[in-house]
């Protein structure tokens, strides 16, 4: 079943362990390589309305998905720190997702 990443970001990412809300899909990672998709990002969320910093980004990796559902996607493991390659996001980006969010 194809999946668009605007469809993406509208389903809420759950730990199956646990059934802990993780947030909602913000990026994606794509090994240009062979064209496919290798990890969802799912950015920290503010702690306090941002005055105490926000909470670490999640990186979920595309074999740790064990299904997506129509308002869901149940994962196994997922790391919370996000590795240093994947951690750089250009402001401008950061500045237009805030917007048009």
């Amino acid at each position: 079943m194809p999946c668009r990443l605007q469809e993406l970001r509208r389903k809420e990412v759950i730990s199956s362990s646990n059934g802990r809300r993780i947030g909602f899909v913000d990026d994606l990672e794509v090994d240009v390589k062979c064209a496919k998709v290798t990890a969802l990002i799912v950015y920290g969320r503010p702690r306090f309305f941002g005055l105490f910093g926000k909470a670490e980004d999640c990186f979920i990796r595309w074999e740790n998905i064990r299904l997506i559902g129509e308002d869901a996607i149940l994962v196994d493991n997922f790391v919370q720190k996000m590795p240093n390659k994947a951690k750089k996001r250009h402001a401008f980006v950061t500045f237009c997702h805030q917007i048009f969010l």
